[in-house]
Formats: C-alpha cells, structure tokens, sequence
C-alpha cells in the first residue's frame, strides 16, 4: 500500500477540479491509498494535513500560475514546510507538481519549476508526466498532453470559465494520466525500499 498526499490551493475552483482529477487518477491505481488536502483561503494547512504528509510516500503539489508563480497563499504553506525540511522529514518521498492557468502558457513552466526546487530543498525525488506531447498537424485542444509539459502537469481553464467549464476534458484526462503515473512510481518506490 503506498500513500499519496495531494496538497493544492484553488483560488477560483479550477485548480481544485484539477486536483480532484489528479486524486481520481491516483485512487485508480491498486494499492494507492490518496488524500486530498486543500491549503485555506488564508495560506494554512489544517494539522492534521501536516500528519498526512508526514505519513505520505508521495506529496504531490498543485497551486494556480498567478503572476508567474504560486500564489500567496500556497507560499505561506511552502514557506511553513521549513519545519519539516530543517530535519529532512520528506527525504526520499516521491513529489510531483500541476498548475493552471488562464492562458496557454501564462508562464506555468516558472511555477512548475519553483515546486520542483522546493521538492529539491526537501531532498525528495521528482516525477514528470511521462506523457508525449499532442503536436503534431492532427492534435486537437482535448488530446492528451496538448499543452506538452514533461515537468510536470499543465492545465488551461479561459479567464472567463466557471470551474465547470475548465480545466478542459483533455486536461482533465491528462491529470488522470499523471496521478496514476505518480501513484505508480510511488508503488515501486514502496515495494523496492
């Protein structure tokens, strides 16, 4: 059985249907055991969210792109992960990270890298979507992958979209796609320490 710990903030709605997707992904695998944990409105993580990660195989972290990067609030929560990183408590766990933002690009390769160099301060190991691009003439908007990210997950909802309307149905098969692959790494991970 290995554990997976899924913490995320959503300001609008959109990056917590994504997670939801991601969660749906990872529960399908045998033998995952997943939790959803939402940072407040306010940047906190309840106590026993804390817990959850500390007893986590695998943390996978998911925050909006807003100007760049993550927003306040799930920086509050990173910045409150130093207790923890001061003895190294998530060494070795499996981490990933997702996003989405209003545009195509909006930069989120930039938030996906700052979770990434937070999963590198943690001294975790870091798994990426393993999924090809949709690139070619043929692709279409809910193909598998169509925003190509290799980093980690990629989603687009339109500025103007309610969380019912995006993350688009291709992105959201995506973040099926990338939970089942990270429940899976964690698996082997498990099963081979």
């Amino acid at each position: 059985m290995s554990k997976i710990a899924i913490v995320y903030f959503s300001g609008y709605g959109h990056t917590k249907k994504l997670a939801e997707a991601v969660e749906a992904g990872a529960a399908g695998v045998a033998g995952a055991s997943v939790s959803l944990l939402a940072v407040d409105a306010e940047g906190n993580l309840p106590e026993a969210g804390w817990a959850e990660l500390q007893a986590a195989d695998a943390i996978i972290f998911g925050a909006p792109t807003y100007m760049g990067s993550v927003p306040w609030q799930f920086k509050k929560f990173i910045d409150a992960t130093s207790k923890p990183w001061f003895t190294q408590q998530w060494k070795d766990k499996i981490a990933a990270g997702f996003t989405n933002s209003a545009s195509m690009n909006g930069d989120k390769l930039s938030t996906l890298h700052y979770l990434f160099t937070l999963s590198q301060q943690h001294s975790m190991v870091w798994v990426g979507t393993g999924l090809m691009p949709s690139n070619s003439k043929a692709a279409q908007r809910n193909d598998i992958n169509y925003v190509a990210s290799f980093s980690g997950l990629m989603a687009q909802s339109p500025s103007d979209s309610s969380p019912e309307e995006g993350p688009l149905p291709g992105d959201l098969e995506t973040a099926k796609l990338f939970g089942a692959r990270v429940a899976n790494t964690a698996a082997r991970w498990v099963r081979g320490a």
